[in-house]
C-alpha cells in the first residue's frame, strides 16, 4: 500500500521462509511488504517504512556476487533485524567478517545462552536463560563491525544474537520466524513493537477504510469489470471494490463448466439476489471444454485458461463499454510464486493464471486490492465486510477448478465423475464436523484405470484422490490425518455412488515437498 509509514519492509535474499516473516510480523498487527533485495530501494521510497528485515538465503556472503542490502539503508536512522544471511550481510557491509563455517555450519535444533540485555528480548528473555532455536546456516560470524557486541552464544555459533543498540541494528543466526524456535513470534514482535515503536494497530478495519480510499483514488470515475470466480478472493474483492465505487463495477462471473457441484448457482444468486451488484453470467463451459480437448500438460491446461478467461473479459469489457479496468481477487502468495527472486529466469512452481500483465490490446488497468494480504487476511476482510461465516470459511478453490483437479486430458464426462466424488466427500466431511478444522480439501480424479469387483462383474474404472490438508496461509500445508473409518465410510459412498470410479486413495503427501493441488 503506497505511504503505508507504520510498516515494516522485508528485504528477501531467497529464502524458503520468507513469507514466515511476513506472517509473524503482520500477527504482531504491523503491516509489512516484502521485496527482492534487487527491488528493495524502489520499494524502500514507496513505503518510507519504519523498520527493515532482512531476510535468510542459500547464498554465502563470501562469494564475489553475493546478494547484499542497499547500503543506504544502513544510513537511513531506522532499526534492522538481520536472520541469518540477513544478519551476516549486515555484518560483512558494515566491516565485519564472515567466513565458510569449516565444521559445517549447524543445522536443526540448537539452544542460545543470554549473555547480556537487549531491547530485542526486553521483557521476554533475561541474562543466563537458555532458549530453543532452529540454525540452518554454513557461514559463521568471525568479526563483528565496530558497535556490535554478542548478546546471545550458542555451541556453533558464538555471535547466536548480535546488538548495535545505539543505532538499534541487530542480528540473529537462527530463524525467529519458524515454529521451530518457540519464541521467535514473540521476538520478532519485540522488534517491531518495541524497537521500532509501532503500535502494533494494523487491523482489517483500517486496511478496509485505506484501501477504499485507495479504489476510489485509483479509478476515480472509471468503470470496473471485475472478474468474479465463486471463490472468497474474488468474492471479496468485488464486494470491497463495490463499497468503494457502486454501480461503477460490473462482475463477470465466466460459468467454464469446471466449478464444483451447485456452485455457479450460487455465486449467481448471491450476487445477483443479495448483494444487487451488477453482473454478467457467461456460459462459457463449451468453449474452455472444446479449448481443453487433448490438452495434458498441467501449465499448458493452466496457460489456456488463463487465456482464455482474459478473452472472454475482453470481449464483455466491449459490450458493457467504457471500461479501464480490471478487478482480480490476487493475493500475496500469488504474487510471491509468480515473481522471479532474482530478476532473471526462475523455477517456475506453477503459473497464476491471475497475476502479470493483460495483453496490450486490452488497453486496461489492474485493480487489485487484496494483493498485500494471505489467504487468512481476505477472510477476515470478508467478514468485516459483512460476508457470512459460511462463505468467508469456504475451502480455496483454483481459478483453473476442476481442469487442474483432473491430471491428464479433461473432458465433460470426467468433470460430472468429479463433481459428484467431491460432493460425496465435501458432504461427509461437513456431517463429521470437520469442514472448518481444514484448510482444503477436495477430490482428484486421476489418469488411472484398475480393475475391481461390482457384485459378480469385474470393472475396470477410474481411482479418485482425496486431499485434506490443514494450514494458515496456503504456503505451507500438513497433511490432515483422518480416521480410518471415516475414509473407508467415504470410499464406499464414492464406489457406490458414482458411476466410473472403482478405486478411492488418500494423499499424505505434505507442502512442501508437494503442492496442495495436484497440478
Amino acid at each position: 500500500m503506497t505511504g503505508h509509514s507504520d510498516s515494516i519492509l522485508i528485504v528477501d535474499f531467497g529464502s524458503q521462509v520468507t513469507q514466515l516473516i511476513a506472517r509473524r510480523v503482520r500477527e504482531a498487527g504491523v503491516y509489512c511488504e516484502i521485496a527482492p533485495f534487487q527491488s528493495a530501494d524502489a520499494a524502500f521510497d514507496r513505503l518510507s517504512p519504519r523498520g527493515l528485515i532482512l531476510s535468510g538465503g542459500p547464498a554465502s556472503v563470501t562469494e564475489a556476487d553475493a546478494p547484499s542490502a542497499p547500503t543506504r539503508f544502513y544510513t537511513a536512522g531506522i532499526p534492522i533485524l538481520g536472520i541469518c544471511y540477513g544478519q551476516q550481510t549486515m555484518c560483512k557491509q558494515l566491516g565485519g567478517e564472515v567466513v565458510v563455517s569449516g565444521e559445517g555450519g549447524e543445522f536443526g535444533r540448537a539452544f542460545v545462552e543470554v549473555k547480556d540485555r537487549s531491547a530485542l528480548f526486553d521483557g521476554l528473555w533475561k541474562e543466563g536463560e537458555r532458549h530453543q532455536v532452529w540454525m540452518s546456516h554454513g557461514d559463521k560470524v568471525t568479526r563483528l563491525p565496530d558497535g556490535f557486541h554478542p548478546i546471545a552464544v550458542s555451541e556453533g555459533a558464538p555471535f547466536a544474537i548480535t546488538a548495535d543498540e545505539n543505532r538499534r541494528f541487530y542480528g540473529v543466526q537462527f530463524h525467529p520466524e519458524v515454529v521451530h524456535t518457540p519464541d521467535g513470534g514473540r521476538l520478532i514482535a519485540n522488534f517491531v513493537r518495541h524497537v521500532c515503536g509501532l503500535a502494533g494497530d494494523w487491523t482489517m478495519a483500517g486496511f478496509r477504510a485505506a484501501k477504499i480510499e485507495e479504489i476510489r483514488e485509483q479509478v476515480g470515475k472509471g468503470r470496473v469489470i471485475c472478474g468474479l470466480s465463486g471463490g472468497v478472493d474474488s468474492s471479496v474483492a468485488a464486494v470491497l471494490i463495490h463499497e468503494a465505487i457502486g454501480d461503477q463495477l460490473t462482475c463477470v462471473y465466466v460459468d467454464h463448466g469446471l466449478m464444483r457441484a451447485g456452485e455457479s448457482e450460487q455465486v449467481v444468486s448471491l450476487f445477483r439476489n443479495h448483494y444487487n451488484i451488477p453482473l454478467v453470467h457467461v456460459n462459457a463451459e463449451a468453449l474452455f471444454l472444446d479449448g481443453l480437448a487433448g490438452v495434458t500438460d498441467p501449465e499448458a491446461k493452466r496457460k489456456f485458461i488463463g487465456k482464455t478467461f482474459i478473452e472472454v473479459f475482453e470481449e464483455e469489457a466491449r459490450k458493457i463499454g467504457n471500461v479501464e479496468f480490471l478487478a482480480q481477487g490476487t493475493l500475496y502468495p500469488d504474487v510471491i510464486e509468480s515473481v522471479s527472486f532474482t530478476g532473471g529466469p526462475s523455477v517456475t512452481i506453477k503459473s497464476h493464471h491471475n497475476v502479470g500483465g493483460l495483453p496490450e490490446r486490452m488497453n486496461m488497468k489492474l485493480v487489485e486490492p487484496l494483493r498485500e494480504l494471505f489467504k487468512d487476511e481476505v477472510r477476515l476482510l470478508g467478514r468485516e465486510l459483512g460476508l457470512t461465516d459460511a462463505f468467508v470459511g469456504r475451502h480455496p478453490f483454483p481459478g483453473p477448478g476442476l481442469a487442474i483437479r483432473i491430471p491428464g486430458e479433461v473432458t465433460k464426462e470426467r468433470c460430472d465423475i468429479l463433481r459428484k466424488a467431491d460432493a460425496i466427500y465435501l458432504e461427509e466431511i461437513r456431517n463429521a464436523g470437520l469442514y472448518d478444522a481444514i484448510w482444503q480439501a477436495f477430490a482428484v480424479l486421476l489418469p488411472v484405470r484398475t480393475v475391481g469387483v461390482m457384485g459378480d462383474h469385474r470393472t475396470y474404472d477410474s481411482v479418485c484422490g482425496l486431499r485434506a490438508v490443514t494450514s494458515v496461509d496456503g504456503m505451507t500445508a500438513d497433511v490432515y490425518p483422518f480416521d480410518p473409518a471415516f475414509l473407508s465410510r467415504v470410499a464406499t459412498r464414492i464406489v457406490n455412488e458414482v458411476q466410473g470410479i472403482n478405486r478411492v486413495v488418500y494423499d499424505y503427501t505434505s507442502k512442501p515437498p508437494g503442492t496442495i493441488e495436484w497440478e
